[in-house]
């Protein structure tokens, strides 16, 4: 039952039909309060016309406006009913609250009293059901107050008509049934969730043992194969998927993992100079570049610190802040040229939950090294405008009426596209969900970071459609968490990589192509 209202400070009549009141004070009072003998509790003297209604309030004993009527019951308002009731007591006035109620002439009816009444009317027996049926099916009871509809009246209050009382076991029973449903249909939904989880380990326990026993040890003779690339569209099993990924990503600049303890000790230098002074003369090394001043301590700092906010390891105080704040810091004095970039800490974060340190790092400057994300860390605007005019291609290629609500709007791709790239997909996805896509991005390149996209753009289509230029770059902003890994894949194995029997690589080849001769074009002539 809801909670009652604070007493008003004006006069205020006391409802005696409330049930919650009284519910409240046969709790909330004792019998130790009781007067002796069993009676009924003195009446307080009536204040004068003339008395602040404040005094009167402090000579009754009621507490301020902010009390509650169930705190003033509580003082014995309602006190211990004995089978012995003066009539005197029953004809005295009453009360209400500062002031007094013309007697009460008939006695409250007893609840059989009013049953024989009604079963004379209407010829009609009502027997009420047994005490041990009354709490059936407990355990789908939606709250614990809804049987409190069953319970009598006190007997100071009207008793239940007989149409009343089966009114109320009908709603109850109707309130027990609707929550049995619910309770039903989400042990269905638990089970079929279990099941799947079931058959989803049991399939990653028996791809891990095909990866460690007969691909890995046949990395190089079998990595093209068909029967490996269909088990790795399903999904990595997490054991190896470190290891997968090393070996895809590879290992093109040749770092090695005293290289890496080079640039981290330097990277640890550079952050005490910055912590012993501010002045800027301190934090530039000889040949650093502007981005590599711009990727200040304070900046990864920041960075980190809203890196997968929701686990909670990566932030200051957990379990692998540190790792995390090394490999960035590494990285910068590694590539004075890129620099520390936002978007990085996401990149860097997964790798370092599917590797070790080094590992991690060495993965970790070859993924930024390959030619898009070079493109986007960099900021390359031109490289990053033939991306998305070749993301444009295929959108219309596979999604021609969404292709055209976009451009209706002027929506490019870059609004929701440099997010999604930057992280790759690690901030807009799930976790699992994300390195799921990162299994197969090893596996086919920078051709299915964009595929993906095309693949969300299909997941919610017909969401988009109806939708504006705000609402629809809100949406692809912040995608909606509930996204399954079934849903997504198979929306994006339905998108088609060919445009004019020519794949990705050769339409941004061409686009490529016809940029320089563009830029041939409008170059200036020689001059003699």
């Amino acid at each position: 039952p809801a909670a009652l209202p604070p007493a008003p400070l004006g006069f205020t009549d006391v409802n005696l039909n409330s049930r919650n009141t009284y519910e409240v004070s046969r709790r909330r009072s004792a019998p130790e309060h009781l007067p002796h003998g069993g009676g009924t509790a003195p009446a307080a003297p009536a204040p004068s016309p003339q008395e602040p209604p404040e005094k009167a309030r402090h000579r009754l004993g009621i507490a301020g406006a902010g009390s509650s009527f169930a705190e003033f019951f509580t003082r014995n308002f309602f006190t211990k009913r004995t089978k012995e009731l003066k009539p005197a007591v029953q004809s005295a006035p009453g009360w209400k609250l500062f002031g007094k109620v013309p007697p009460r002439e008939n006695l409250p009816k007893d609840s059989k009293i009013i049953q024989q009444e009604y079963e004379a009317r209407t010829g009609r027996m009502y027997k009420p059901p047994a005490p041990s049926a009354r709490r059936k099916n407990i355990e789908f009871e939606p709250l614990s107050t809804t049987a409190l509809i069953l319970e009598d009246r006190p007997a100071n209050l009207p008793a239940k008509s007989v149409e009343e009382a089966l009114r109320h076991r009908q709603e109850y029973d109707e309130m027990v049934a609707e929550a049995k449903k619910r309770e039903i249909k989400e042990a269905h939904k638990r089970k079929k969730i279990m099941r799947e989880r079931f058959k989803q380990e049991e399939n990653i326990a028996s791809a891990m043992v095909i990866w460690v026993n007969e691909i890995l040890p046949n990395w190089e003779g079998m990595r093209a194969t068909r029967r490996v690339r269909e088990l790795w569209w399903q999904g990595l099993p997490p054991s190896v998927r470190g290891k997968v990924w090393s070996l895809a990503v590879g290992n093109e600049l040749n770092i090695t993992p005293e290289l890496y303890e080079i640039f981290l000790s330097r990277a640890k230098e550079r952050w005490k100079s910055f912590s012993e002074t501010s002045s800027e003369n301190d934090t530039e090394d000889a040949g650093a570049s502007v981005a590599d001043r711009e990727a200040s301590l304070e900046l990864i700092k920041l960075d980190i610190s809203r890196t997968f906010p929701s686990l909670y390891i990566f932030q200051k105080g957990g379990p692998y802040h540190d790792l995390l704040h090394s490999v960035l810091g590494a990285y910068t004095c590694y590539r004075p040229d890129v620099g520390y970039v936002q978007g990085m800490s996401f990149i860097a974060a997964v790798l370092i939950l599917n590797l070790e340190e080094a590992d991690a790092f060495i993965a970790f400057a070859n993924l930024l090294n390959k030619p898009c994300q070079l493109a986007f860390f960099r900021v390359d605007h031109s490289m990053m405008l033939k991306y998305f005019a070749a993301f444009e291609v295929f959108f219309e290629e596979n999604l021609p009426k969404l292709f055209l609500h976009f451009r209706s709007y002027s929506l490019t791709p870059d609004i929701y596209l440099i997010d999604w790239i930057f992280t790759l997909y690690s901030k807009s996805l799930p976790l699992d969900l994300a390195c799921r896509v990162w299994d197969v991005f090893c596996r086919d390149g920078e051709e299915f970071l964009f595929r993906t996209g095309l693949g969300i753009l299909r997941l919610y289509e017909d969401i988009l459609l109806q939708m504006d230029f705000i609402h629809i770059a809100q949406f692809l902003t912040k995608l909606p968490e509930d996204i399954t890994s079934e849903k997504l894949f198979s929306c994006i194995a339905a998108i088609q990589m060919q445009n004019s029997n020519k794949k990705w690589a050769q339409v941004f080849a061409s686009l490529m192509k016809d940029n320089k001769e563009g830029d041939k074009n409008h170059s200036p002539a020689p001059k003699n």
